[in-house]
């Protein structure tokens, strides 16, 4: 079949052709038969379209001419911009200091801070290549000599430490069940090593050494300890704006009652700090020069070192993703320091929480940066390396940025992400609760039948990881508390224990009696300490399939390397945690409560406190009773209102003097 004119056939029609009657020729050709103005039109929008062409040509212009300088000229206007900041900001620094120079001391040191970074990235930058040369002969003779100084430097390493320890302990011969109990820790995990033969001392003494110096800074030094004091109140001053939004969002009643709504709005303000910080990229410069640290000195290879030290600002599934295109390639050494990393250290975001119930907030962010040096030894002394690395010596690894494409884009993802980390820590709450008060009732119910009473879950953890407890320095007294805490949190999870450990602090410090009846209701507070150290890690049973799920869905086709190294790493990080645990019992400094007769002379005496439940202790044990006569000895005999302040503490505490 054919027609004639414009020629469709079934057969063009079968092989694609376009119909020419409507292709723009046949339309002007349609035209030109009908003698229509097609053509004339078609001229006319032409030369139209031109015009205006030329007038938006010659509008945009100088837009165009700037956008070229601003190109041509990048680097010199992106100094200038920089300069100018910089200069405002030297002139609102220097009237700062110069207003209240004790005010702008924060100011002062992080401006030192950034400062020395940014000029040491210059000097490494434009110097760097010079000096190292200038270097070279020093650095080949000191490797020469390195051989027999290692062992000069160990052995005055060591004898400075024994030393030390035999001038501080001789004080407080208490710690020396601390550093016992450290001791037994590092060699029961070198009992469950994999490979004995294979262990790297290197970074087991390392990662130790770097422990121990971290713990002094913090816990012995004053600008160590004044330092992290200093930071634990910013982040609870920090977190305290989470009110802001959660009383708007509930109302203050619930906020102010309810725990749900006091505890866990904290978590979403954290995690969506967290999420604008690694937008901005400072997270992950802060963890790249701590890994930095931790390999150089170390010696392990950059990958486990990187997701390591992650865990200190973040979780046990979202470590790993700074590595996650790594994962397919590592050891099992390797991927066993990484799950240990995640087992011994706790999240930014549930710290906050912890904060909120009223755990000190320098001990905690203590814990969590001793920990991370720590981690890294006990993995390579449980799990040696026995494989080739592929990662080590490689100069550079890349860290995974996120996707956002604005800070307005990363606040939001961060609060999102958090709503599930919310409901699952609400929802653990509620089962773990729950099921460990069924475990109770059941056990009660089996000691009842043998005339055994109050037969609980927390009463079985207390005798069997009492001796545990006890080397790890609480007092005997103690041990039973702190044993239960410990079940609690291997157990079950280490929210619930927090949670407890925050109602001993709240029964101490509201100086209620020790024990009531014969229930403690409070424990020392160097037993607190030891405690908020040993309880710093994700490491329990529940945590397993954590674990396991979020590296798996990382790298499926390693489903059988993870699950075999899943609890050597558990019972690793558990282990960290209670070698932090040893060194706070070594290192704690107790509290000075100072001088009771000026403290009851301007005491109100219609509520109590820690201070005057101690001095009103001392008031008694100073106390003698004799023919019924009451007298005083040492300090308190030449007060004359001694009497009074007796009288005024027995109105709140029972003893025998009263």
């Amino acid at each position: 079949l054919e027609m004639e004119g414009n020629q469709i056939t079934l057969d063009s029609l079968e092989k694609g052709t376009d119909n020419p009657a409507f292709s723009l020729e046949g339309q002007e050709r349609h035209y030109e038969e009908c003698g229509g103005p097609y053509s004339e039109s078609q001229e006319e929008r032409r030369e139209g379209k031109g015009r205006f062409s030329s007038y938006c040509r010659k509008a945009l212009q100088p837009a165009s001419k700037a956008k070229h300088f601003c190109k041509i000229h990048a680097n010199v206007l992106r100094g200038v911009v920089l300069g100018l900041l910089g200069a405002a900001y030297m002139c609102y620094f220097i009237a700062a200091c110069y207003l209240n120079f004790q005010r702008a001391l924060a100011l002062v040191v992080m401006t030192a801070v950034v400062a020395f970074f940014i000029c040491w990235g210059i000097f490494k930058k434009y110097c760097g290549a010079k000096v190292l040369l200038l270097l070279h002969p020093i650095g080949k003779c000191f490797q020469k000599s390195w051989p027999w100084l290692k062992w000069l430097l160990w052995v005055a390493l060591l004898t400075g430490l024994i030393v030390w320890l035999a001038l501080d302990t001789g004080r407080n011969p208490e710690q020396l069940i601390s550093l016992g109990g450290f001791c037994f820790l590092v060699l029961f995990l070198f009992a469950c090593s994999k490979h004995h033969g294979a262990v790297s001392w290197r970074a087991v003494f390392w990662g130790l050494g770097l422990e121990f110096l971290l713990g002094l800074f913090v816990l012995r030094t004053t600008p160590g300890t004044q330092a992290f004091q200093w930071l634990g109140d910013q982040v609870q001053y920090f977190l305290g704006y989470t009110t802001a939004g959660s009383s708007f969002v509930f109302g203050n009643t619930l906020i102010e009652e309810v725990f749900a709504f006091q505890t866990l709005p904290i978590i979403v303000f954290f995690s969506c700090v967290m999420s604008i910080l690694y937008y901005l990229g400072v997270m992950q410069w802060l963890i790249l020069k701590i890994s930095w640290l931790l390999q150089v000195s170390m010696g392990t290879t950059p990958t486990e070192t990187l997701s390591v030290a992650g865990n200190i600002f973040v979780g046990q599934t979202e470590a790993p993703l700074l590595i996650r295109p790594y994962l397919a390639d590592m050891t099992l050494s390797e991927i066993h320091a990484v799950m240990t990393g995640g087992f011994s250290t706790i999240a930014g975001s549930v710290m906050g929480a912890y904060i909120s119930f009223g755990i000190d907030a320098a001990s905690l962010i203590a814990a969590s940066v001793m920990a991370a040096p720590c981690a890294l030894a006990m993995a390579k002394l449980v799990y040696p390396e026995v494989e080739e690395s592929k990662f080590k010596g490689k100069a550079n690894i890349r860290i995974a940025r996120g996707e956002e494409r604005n800070i307005l884009e990363a606040a939001s993802n961060g609060a999102a992400t958090s709503v599930g980390l919310v409901a699952n820590i609400a929802a653990n709450l509620i089962a773990f609760l729950a099921v460990l008060e069924f475990i109770n009732a059941a056990l009660r119910w089996f000691g009842e039948m043998v005339d055994i009473h109050g037969l609980t879950f927390q009463v079985i953890c207390s005798y069997v990881l009492m001796p545990v407890a006890f080397l790890m320095g609480a007092d005997w007294a103690d041990s039973p508390v702190v044993a239960e805490l410990l079940g609690i949190k291997i157990f079950l999870n280490e929210f619930v224990a927090y949670q407890q450990l925050a109602e001993y602090k709240k029964n101490r410090l509201m100086g209620l009696e020790e024990w009531d009846g014969n229930r403690k209701q409070w424990i020392s507070e160097r037993a607190e300490s030891i405690t908020t150290f040993a309880l710093c890690g994700f490491a329990n049973l529940s945590s397993i399939g954590i674990t396991l799920g979020g590296l798996a869905s990382m790298v499926p086709q390693r489903k059988g390397d993870l699950a075999s190294v899943v609890l050597r790493a558990l019972l690793t990080g558990i282990c960290v945690s209670m070698l932090n645990a040893c060194l706070a019992g070594l290192l704690h400094v107790p509290t000075n409560v100072g001088d009771c007769a000026e403290f009851f002379s301007t005491a109100n005496f219609s509520s109590t406190s820690y201070t005057m439940y101690t001095c009103c202790k001392q008031l008694f044990a100073s106390s003698v009773l004799q023919n019924g006569t009451l007298s005083f000895e040492g300090s308190w005999a030449e007060q004359a209102e001694s009497v009074q302040w007796l009288r005024e503490c027995c109105g709140h505490y029972n003893h025998t003097s009263c």
